[in-house]
Order: structure tokens, then C-alpha cells, then sequence
């Protein structure tokens, strides 16, 4: 029996991109997914759609994670729905770019309430609801690492994710539930080439030892292995996904 056909997994920011990848990955893999959105639903019905004729199952749900009462709504429809929640991946974020003397503070603290505060409370929330043996995975980003002129900000909001993925896996480990991270390079999703000319997009190629970007689908097989039973002896680590730029 394929007990990953039992298994739900919530995906925050799975309308499009990396997140609507991780969503038809999973569900390849038998597990009943939430297709977690804040401000795109014909793109998260569309991506519903494909799992379900696929022979999936998969509902969308609107929640900003922004909000204080985003991840509890989250949990409670896809246990509604589903019976349970085994698995919590934690993709939606935003992004500002600027010096840090230049970062203005609405900017700031939209990216905390995004990508800290809401990735806290997800993980607050799961740390109660997930079934034993559940899976919970953060994303963070290899400029965490790289450390470039421009991402201060944002780098910061994805260090303060990495702290709480190592502390998290070490206060849920006698359920035997994992905590890890997934920080991926640059990806070629429509996000992230909006507004990139070619030359750019070369140079940003041309520090990767491999001389590509990532797809959206080098990240989702990472993240399908971290969600199944095979992935157990992994926890509290941050998977540097980014083909080794750094």
C-alpha cells in the first residue's frame, strides 16, 4: 500500500512558480495537496485542475499569510477537507530589492510579515496540528550565503527562517517530525526573469558551475524527497539548492 495516498500537504504560494511545482510534484506522489494562494486564484484553480485530471486531489484555498489568522485558516479548511495535515511547506514570500540605506520601511516590513512572521506562525501552527512523523518544510534562499549588495533585508527574513527550522526540528523531534529548509539560487521562473534583460540573466548563468538557472522542478524533487518517509534521518538541515554558486 502507498501510504503517501493517506497524506495531505499544505503549500503556501502555490499558484505559480516553484510553489505550483512542488503542488503537481506531491501530488504525483499520491499526497492530497492545498493549493495555498493570496492573490492569483485563476492560476491556483488552474493548477488544481491539472493535479485533479491527473487523478490527484487537490482543493485551492485563499489565506494571506500576512495576516495573523492566515495559518490557522489554512489548517483548518484543509483538515475539514481532508481529515488531517501531515506535511507543511512553507514557499510563499516576497521580495524587495535595494541598499539597505535606500530599504524604505514599508518595503521592510512587508517582507517580515511575509516571510518571518508568516512562516512563524505556520510553523507555530503546524507544531500543534501535524500528525506524528509529518514533515515541515521551509524555504529559504542561497543569498543567505551569497550575501550580495541588495538583498539585506530580504537575506535577513530568510536567516531568521533558518534559526527557526534548526530550533523547531530539535523541539519536534520526539514526534519524529522533520524540519527542514530548502534554500534554492536563482530559478528561472516568470518572477523571478520579469524586468531581467538577456546580459543580465548570462552573468546571473555564468556563476553557476553547471552555467544555467535552476527550474522550477530541480527544487520540487528536492522538496518531494524531503516530504516522504525515505527522508526521515534528515532534520534541522538547510539544503543549499542552488547548483553549487555557493
Amino acid at each position: 500500500m502507498n501510504t503517501a495516498q493517506h497524506k495531505v500537504a499544505i503549500v503556501t504560494g502555490a499558484s505559480r512558480g516553484i510553489g505550483a511545482e512542488l503542488a503537481k510534484n506531491l501530488a504525483e506522489a499520491g499526497i492530497r495537496v492545498v493549493v495555498n494562494y493570496a492573490h492569483s486564484p485563476e492560476k491556483a484553480e488552474d493548477v488544481v485542475r491539472e493535479i485533479n485530471a491527473q487523478g490527484g486531489s487537490a482543493i485551492a484555498l485563499k489565506a494571506s499569510l500576512a495576516e495573523p489568522a492566515g495559518a490557522r485558516v489554512l489548517f483548518d479548511v484543509a483538515e475539514k477537507a481532508f481529515g488531517r495535515v501531515d506535511i507543511l511547506i512553507n514557499n510563499a514570500g516576497s521580495m524587495a530589492l535595494s541598499p539597505l540605506a535606500e530599504m524604505t520601511d514599508d518595503a521592510f516590513e512587508q517582507m517580515l510579515a511575509l516571510n518571518l512572521s508568516g512562516s512563524f506562525r505556520t510553523m507555530r501552527e503546524a507544531a500543534v496540528r501535524l500528525n506524528d512523523g509529518g514533515r515541515i518544510i521551509n524555504f529559504s534562499s542561497s543569498v543567505v550565503g551569497l550575501y550580495q549588495p541588495g538583498y539585506a533585508a530580504y537575506a535577513a527574513t530568510k536567516a531568521g527562517v533558518e534559526a527557526m527550522t534548526k530550533i523547531l526540528a530539535k523541539e519536534l523531534g520526539p514526534r519524529a517530525i522533520t524540519v527542514n529548509a530548502v534554500a534554492p539560487g536563482p530559478v528561472a521562473t516568470e518572477l523571478f526573469l520579469e524586468g531581467k534583460s538577456d546580459a543580465l540573466i548570462d552573468k546571473i548563468k555564468g556563476m553557476n558551475p553547471f552555467g544555467r538557472l535552476g527550474e522550477a522542478n530541480d527544487i520540487a524533487r528536492i522538496v518531494r524527497f524531503l516530504a516522504s518517509e525515505e527522508s526521515g534521518w534528515i532534520n534541522g538541515q538547510i539544503i543549499r539548492a542552488n547548483g553549487g554558486v555557493v
